[in-house]
């Protein structure tokens, strides 16, 4: 029996995980321990702040459905999956290869597939009718600027009024995403809609944390991509337009000066004229058996079995 103090109890806690059969499971708890309680300790946390704490992650997880993934976007908002991201792009990504950024709470697997030329508005084209479009093309190429053939992308965005399908009234309906299949020569283009700023959710707990902290809660308008082909690293990235107010301040943190694009009117390299468009060059690393690369998940997949 021990007399446990606010010093040793750290110690006490970790010499109890010493047998974990997973040496990587006890390296990152023996880490969380350390530093929740170097953290408890730095700020005095008192019983009725930790007690706050806990019912603020209770709200989070209950706040959790199929359509929505709230610890995900606290995760964003505290720049952890930033941080998280840029570790692993940095230990896999070559220095040639695209740069990536958050997949965050509103991917979907499975979106439908379009043909090239095609577009996002297609899937439920009610919505947006009469808004103004976009065309996004370019190439896929390997880390020595081959072209990529066959390689797929999964493309989504929000809509024109700045709202993703999984926020709309009927989340079972999936709308402006899509996946293509790019050329033999690693080619692609689709036709979009411009897309728009918007707010992260600010309905739930973490949207009260945000503004508990005085932050705008805006995201600039982009437009999410994820790029995979046989032998390379799977790439998840996004585009965002530089001409958003918000662009300096992301409030997940997701911009970076290489993703930052312009759409262009009269594009002559462009394969369907009219329509401003954006040229972008996704350039994929070689495959690495290092794991995935999604900071970010379909919000049906991360659900318990039920």
């Amino acid at each position: 029996m021990q007399d446990l103090g606010a010093e040793d109890i750290t110690e006490a806690a970790i010499a109890q995980m010493a047998n974990t059969p997973d040496p990587r499971l006890r390296e990152i708890m023996e880490a969380a321990v350390r530093h929740l309680h170097a953290f408890a300790r730095e700020v005095r946390l008192t019983p009725d702040e930790w007690l706050k704490g806990i019912a603020s992650l209770t709200a989070v997880g209950q706040m959790c459905t199929p359509h929505r993934q709230e610890f995900i976007l606290l995760s964003d908002a505290l720049g952890l999956s930033r941080l998280v991201n840029t570790m692993h792009d940095a230990e896999g990504r070559e220095a040639a290869g695209t740069e990536t950024s958050l997949l965050g709470p509103f991917f979907r697997e499975d979106a439908p597939v379009i043909p090239l030329g095609g577009t996002l508005t297609q899937v439920g084209a009610a919505r947006g009718k009469g808004a103004p479009e976009l065309l996004l093309h370019g190439q896929v190429t390997d880390a020595e600027g081959r072209g990529v053939a066959g390689a797929e992308m999964d493309i989504w965005q929000t809509d024109h009024e700045g709202l993703y399908d999984l926020q709309s009234s009927d989340p079972e309906t999936m709308g402006m995403r899509g996946r293509i299949r790019c050329d033999e020569h690693g080619r692609y283009h689709v036709r979009t809609l411009v897309p728009v700023g918007y707010s992260i959710p600010m309905d739930g707990p973490v949207g009260a944390l945000v503004r508990a902290q005085a932050r705008h809660g805006f995201r600039p308008a982009h437009i999410h991509v994820l790029v995979a082909a046989p032998g390379h690293r799977e790439l998840v990235t996004a585009l965002y337009l530089g001409d958003d107010p918000h662009i300096e301040s992301d409030t997940v943190f997701g911009v970076s000066h290489s993703l930052v694009v312009h759409p262009r009117e009269g594009d002559p390299e462009a394969p369907i004229q009219g329509v401003p468009a954006i040229r972008y060059d996704f350039r994929l690393s070689r495959a690495a058996g290092d794991g995935g690369g999604r900071v970010g998940a379909d919000p049906s997949r991360l659900l318990p079995a039920q």
